[in-house]
């Protein structure tokens, strides 16, 4: 197969690329490499466990997991904080305003930013960087961006595992940046200590349109861009949130999710959000609520992957995936029902793996 370099030369097209670029491989390195990098807090080499543990080569994988095998357990290394809420609301820039603030007050952050991905392609815009120019120059500062992929729930698929290698480079303060908000953005909460819904000035309109589920899991309410002609609208915003929140029911006793308003480019209301987190993780560990949560989101990722591998191995099955095909195609074209092709994969699956009724 020709490149497009090649037949631009055969045809004597300028098409603006080198002729002589290139793509190498990029080769592994010994596990020893990885886990000294990440010990000495080396973020490109951070950056590279990412790159295999995301990588679709088995062999990378294998590398990857052996490493985070290799890391110490740190239990309450870090703060995990989730940030949610519609596109357009502000959540880079909110956190390029808030990650100044955290970095006056000695912390090293990472960021792992969840970009949607096209249906058709997989391709996502990663622009994440572009919107955090400050943070993104900083020796303290880790910005990972990263595709969801197929993966609903506001994240991508190894965003736990990233979330361990970036505590393991002594990050303390991990920001996860979620898609947006949908009813599957809930799944941030598997991952992160507490979790912080954005929200924009005269949101307290649609409060019916905002899902349950994403109410209820939020642990800090901001509305966002609490400036200018809008600084009114956001109060009027807050007052609507703050009566709407006292009809839900937080699942932490001696916690009332707080309301606030900020604005990135007048800087104000960070410090009051920094304070929000901390006592909200003071009261988690001072209740043991902290680890207890950690090891239910151990257990809800084991068996997340577990069913990701059980998907894996049946596919893997000739008969099993030459069946789903063929009743696919049956389905395409009008020749079976959708309730019959169910029954028949649920035949055979039975007759392959032997299940009891």
């Amino acid at each position: 197969m020709l490149l497009l370099s090649d037949m631009a030369a055969s045809k004597n097209i300028k098409t603006g690329i080198n002729p002589d670029f290139s793509i190498k491989s990029r080769k592994t390195k010994e596990l020893a490499y990885y886990v000294n990098g990440l010990k000495s807090k080396n973020r490109f080499i951070l950056s590279e466990c990412i790159t295999l543990l995301e990588s679709t080569h088995e062999a990378k994988r294998r590398l990857a997991e052996a490493i985070l095998d290799a890391l110490p357990n740190l239990p309450d290394a870090s703060v995990r904080v989730g940030i949610t809420g519609s596109p357009g609301v502000g959540k880079s820039t909110f956190i390029e305003a808030f990650g100044s603030n955290l970095l006056q007050k000695k912390h090293r952050i990472a960021i792992l930013a969840i970009d949607p991905s096209s249906q058709k392609n997989k391709g996502s815009i990663l622009g994440d960087k572009t919107r955090m120019q400050n943070l993104a120059v900083h020796p303290d500062v880790f910005i990972r961006p990263t595709s969801a992929g197929d993966v609903l729930g506001g994240t991508a698929a190894y965003t736990k595992e990233a979330i361990q290698l970036c505590e393991a480079a002594g990050f303390d303060f991990i920001i996860v940046e979620t898609v947006g908000v949908g009813q599957s953005e809930i799944e941030v909460d598997h991952i992160t200590d507490i979790n912080v819904l954005l929200l924009q000035p005269g949101a307290g309109d649609d409060i019916q349109g905002i899902k349950r589920g994403i109410m209820e899991n939020a642990d800090i309410f901001i509305i966002n861009k609490a400036d200018g002609q809008q600084l009114e609208l956001a109060k009027q915003t807050k007052t609507a949130y703050t009566n709407a929140i006292q009809l839900f029911h937080h699942d932490i006793k001696d916690w009332t999710c707080p309301v606030l308003l900020t604005s990135a480019i007048e800087n104000t209301g960070m410090e009051q959000v920094y304070e929000s987190i901390i006592k909200y993780i003071s009261i988690l560990k001072n209740n043991g609520q902290f680890i207890v949560r950690r090891q239910l989101q151990e257990k809800k990722w084991f068996e997340k992957q577990t069913i990701e591998i059980f998907y894996q191995i049946v596919f893997q099955n000739k008969k099993l995936s030459k069946e789903f095909s063929s009743l696919a195609e049956q389905l395409k074209i009008g020749g079976i029902s959708t309730r019959s092709a169910i029954h028949s994969m649920e035949g055979t699956f039975k007759s392959i793996f032997k299940t009891e009724d």
